[in-house]
């Protein structure tokens, strides 16, 4: 996410009440079912099973769609369905635990879609553990710390790993995981040392994963294999977000449409997977010639073809 937007919407779920962020676990239609042959509703279901041969399953970060999803919700998860996604991640948001509905009638809107939300990025500070014991009890994946800021020490991400491995406790306990999403700043050095080697040498692996937003390795002039290699299985989600080849000084609008940037996903894909990586999710922050639905259409199609 963009760090002005995602302080935002942290600070918006700072104020819901125990338990008040959109999570959801909806079961994920099989890609496997046979089909008579010739039917052309079975296009979308073709499309799918031709990603998940090359891939695997794929997912959108939901705040992708963040100037739509909230002014209707169901209409905009039918659209992320019909579009090829198949798994979903949540964010924080300001209409409550499930925007607008219960945690049951999310979830049966999602499994009548074929859509499973693996994870949220989630305000870890407030009512966590009854997050944390919601999130198991529909089946999630995991819980998702969103953004740490620029203006750190070495000593602050020392205790941020502290406080990771409290967290991821919490987790355990309740049958999920917990996990941490990069910006640019913990892959920077700060005197000599790079943060995101602090956070990964100082959580227990039992406990912490970590999710990879490739976008903002690269913004911070790092080379994700070389991190995917040197630390096998602990990424083990990550945000497939692509950049700019003319980025501008604002990093967070150098975000545009998967295979039209300067990232080189094939490659870097299939050395993730071969690391343990085990849930794709695209996510686009700016949209200069379309709209998001349009982008994450454009993201989803090429998810589809990407090989890997």
């Amino acid at each position: 996410m963009n760090n002005y937007k995602r302080r935002d919407f942290i600070r918006l779920g700072a104020g819901l009440l125990g338990g008040g962020f959109a999570l959801a676990a909806c079961n994920n239609s099989s890609d496997t079912d046979k089909v008579p042959e010739g039917d052309s509703t079975n296009a979308a279901s073709d499309a799918k099973a031709a990603a998940t041969a090359a891939l695997g399953a794929f997912g959108l970060q939901l705040y992708t769609l963040r100037d739509d999803f909230p002014k209707d919700v169901k209409g905009i998860l039918k659209k992320v369905a019909d579009m090829g996604y198949t798994q979903i991640e949540g964010y924080e948001g300001d209409k409550g635990a499930w925007w607008g509905m219960s945690n049951t009638e999310f979830k049966s809107y999602c499994d009548s879609i074929g859509l499973t939300m693996i994870s949220s990025h989630c305000n870890t500070d407030k009512d966590f553990e009854k997050k944390a014991e919601m999130a198991s009890a529909i089946g999630m994946k995991y819980l998702i710390y969103p953004y740490e800021g620029g203006d750190k020490t070495i000593d602050d991400y020392k205790k941020l790993a502290d406080s990771f491995n409290k967290k991821g406790e919490i987790c355990k306990k309740n049958n999920i995981r917990f996990g941490f999403h990069n910006h640019a700043f913990s892959f920077k050095a700060i005197n000599g040392e790079i943060p995101q080697d602090v956070l990964i040498g100082n959580t227990d692996a039992s406990l912490v994963d970590f999710e990879m937003d490739i976008y903002w390795v690269v913004a911070a002039g790092q080379d994700p294999e070389t991190w995917l290699k040197k630390y096998p299985n602990r990424f083990r989600a990550c945000h497939v977000k692509d950049r700019s080849k003319t980025p501008g000084k604002d990093d967070g609008l150098n975000s545009v449409n998967l295979g039209t940037g300067s990232i080189d996903f094939p490659k870097i894909l299939k050395t993730a997977k071969d690391n343990g990586m085990q849930y794709y999710i695209v996510e686009q922050e700016a949209y200069p010639n379309e709209t998001p639905l349009d982008a994450a259409k454009a993201d989803a199609d090429y998810m589809k073809a990407v090989k890997i």
